[in-house]
């Protein structure tokens, strides 16, 4: 008889340091994310455009991670010639058509929107993707933190009945798609034990090399040319570097360590924490709703991630 193995017990002390290492990461990564945001809407306002600044966060990012794809074909080739099929399907996932999706969303839906729908994806296809794929099961504790997330989204956007439209729901749609390709990103990197930092060079090379030059063609660069040069450094550091390297390294690591399921409802944080960034960046006061929402999103994530975690699987 083995009774360890029949009587549940608590989690020790290395599940506890694993789940605060999960969480600190998760904040760093809904932190970078919530300072993208603003410092998007700060370089918008200074004369950038998105597409500028999309193009200026995958180009930088795409060249400061070459020298680790260099390093691994020279090291182990193998590593990125056996599986290339799952390095297009995580490129895919994550670097231009995520970018390209969430983009022309913003073009079609308010603004308000874009807080709400990427976001509820990310989570609830976190989850579901998650239950299929992996076989996490979908318990009423994980159930019940989404619904708090997605209701402290809803707070913190002020979203309402008449913000829709039909080009509305075309961005809404686009969001959606959007926020589904990111979990998806998120379980491929947990099935296959893909290396946080080789897949972020892999997405951020990917990007360099198709949307980059797309950028280039279609404007010669004229819009980052034509930038301040204070506001250009600015943007330079904040999304290329910042931003560029440091959310698709974080959320991998974030996956490896809580698993992909838990880790697709930490950027439902950066919404609420872009509206305090947003304060002493551009002089906007967060209201009492938005408060509100981020205090229940922040409950939501804990109770939903706090469960009993998932199996620790090594990673290449």
């Amino acid at each position: 008889m083995t009774a360890v193995e029949d009587t549940p017990s608590r989690p020790g002390t290395d599940d506890l340091h694993r789940l605060l290492r999960g969480l600190a990461v998760g904040l760093a990564a809904a932190s970078i994310g919530a300072l993208y945001v603003v410092f998007a809407r700060w370089g918008i306002g200074h004369g950038a455009s998105a597409m500028d600044l999309t193009a200026l966060r995958f180009g930088i990012a795409g060249l400061i991670l070459v020298p680790v794809l260099l390093h691994r074909l020279h090291r182990r080739p193998e590593d990125l010639t056996g599986p290339w099929r799952i390095w297009l399907a995580v490129s895919f996932l994550a670097g231009t058509p995520f970018g390209l999706l969430m983009f022309g969303a913003l073009q079609l839906a308010p603004a308000s929107h874009a807080a709400v729908f990427p976001f509820a994806a990310m989570s609830i296809m976190g989850l579901v993707l998650g239950a299929v794929v992996l076989k996490d099961r979908l318990t009423l504790r994980r159930l019940t933190g989404i619904g708090a997330v997605l209701v402290g989204l809803v707070l913190i956007s002020g979203i309402n009945a008449a913000s829709f439209s039909l080009h509305g729901l075309a961005g809404d749609a686009m969001f959606m798609i959007a926020g589904t390709f990111w979990s998806g990103f998120g379980i491929l990197l947990r099935k296959h034990r893909l290396d946080p930092l080789l897949a972020s060079a892999v997405i951020a090379f990917s990007a360099l090399v198709t949307f980059v030059p797309v950028y280039l063609w279609q404007t010669g660069g004229a819009g980052l040319l034509a930038l301040d040069r204070a506001v250009l450094l600015t943007e330079a550091l904040v999304q290329g570097v910042i931003a560029g390297v440091g959310t698709l390294l974080s959320y991998a690591a974030m996956v490896k360590i809580l698993g992909a399921s838990r880790a697709a409802i930490f950027p439902a944080l950066a919404p609420g924490l872009a509206a305090l960034m947003a304060w002493p960046v551009l002089g906007l006061v967060p209201g009492p709703l938005e408060v509100v929402g981020l205090v229940t999103v922040i409950g939501g994530l804990l109770w939903a991630v706090s469960g009993k975690r998932p199996p620790l699987v090594p990673f290449r």
